[in-house]
């Protein structure tokens, strides 16, 4: 029977030329080395050494074993490694989602903190709307999600993050400009760029226009905040989107932010399997997501 032991046996008896310091070496008496590598030869094919006295010399199917074995013990520590340290340290494949505005202005930068911090780990990062993102962690596909949207899920614990606010964008010429504010008349009456349905962005903005949002018009519907804003900025349309998405526009003035009486203000989540042991690894991400 090949075993990882009898393998140890083979590889030290290679590298020492003798059974009896091989045994030195890995704690066992010579008898105990001879019979193993005895049994490794019976169980597979003939002999790997060619034996002069004490001495023990690789033959030529010894000498294409030798580094096979090696690489086999190679993985099996590796192996050993992973499982023995798992759960204790922070090393293996990380599973994350987020949303949109998240994963594409704010995530990055964050992960590769984290994949500095633990560079045993390897993160993959999957983005999506919200409703998209809930779902891969309620099927198990993802560790941990970050939303920007409620969380409709009962299976997943939804924990505070981080506060947000969305703003409404007009290009510059806009008339709108040149109000102090927009009144709830004014804004559903304007035609809009807006999410896709399932992105939290949409859901927060239509849940403060409340009884209003059946009546406003859509002139698209995009699913990426750059379209969005590309398609406000060329005077398509107004748009509702996150602070965090634009920095760079407002401070270019290639977008205009308006004043509003909408309650836009809105909490980005972390959300994972309610009850769920956290292995390592995730639990030193969502600490450092909560620093």
């Amino acid at each position: 029977m090949l075993t990882v032991r009898r393998l140890e046996i083979f590889v030290q008896v290679a590298e020492s030329g003798h059974a009896t310091a091989a045994g030195k070496t890995l704690g066992l008496t010579q008898a105990a080395v001879s019979m193993a590598l005895a049994q490794l030869e019976e169980y597979h094919g003939g002999p790997l050494f060619h034996r002069s006295g004490r001495t023990l010399q690789l033959n030529e199917k010894g000498r294409v074993v030798l580094p096979l074995a090696r690489e086999i013990l190679r993985q099996v520590k590796a192996l050993r490694r992973v499982l023995n340290t798992s759960w204790d340290h922070p090393i293996g494949q990380l599973q994350i989602g987020a949303s949109t505005t998240i994963g594409n202005y704010v995530l990055p930068q964050l992960m590769g903190k984290f994949t500095r911090r633990y560079p045993q780990a390897e993160v993959q990062l999957d983005v999506g709307n919200t409703e998209a993102i809930a779902r891969k962690v309620v099927a198990g596909e993802l560790d941990i999600g970050l939303i920007e949207g409620p969380c409709h899920a009962p299976e997943l614990e939804c924990t505070f993050w981080r506060d947000d606010e969305l703003l409404v964008i007009c290009a510059p010429q806009h008339p709108w400009t040149e109000v102090e504010m927009v009144t709830r008349g004014a804004l559903v009456a304007e035609t809009w760029i807006i999410r896709e349905p399932g992105s939290g962005t949409r859901e927060v903005f239509e849940a403060a226009l409340g009884i209003d949002a059946p009546q406003v018009t859509h002139r698209l519907e995009l699913g990426h905040t750059e379209a969005i804003k590309k398609a406000v900025q060329a005077g398509l349309g107004v748009g509702c989107l996150s602070r965090l998405a634009l920095h760079t526009e407002l401070d270019l003035g290639h977008v205009v932010a308006v004043r509003t009486e909408l309650p836009l203000q809105r909490e980005l989540s972390i959300i994972t399997w309610r009850g769920r042991e956290q292995g390592a690894l995730a639990r030193a991400c969502l600490e450092m997501l909560k620093e």
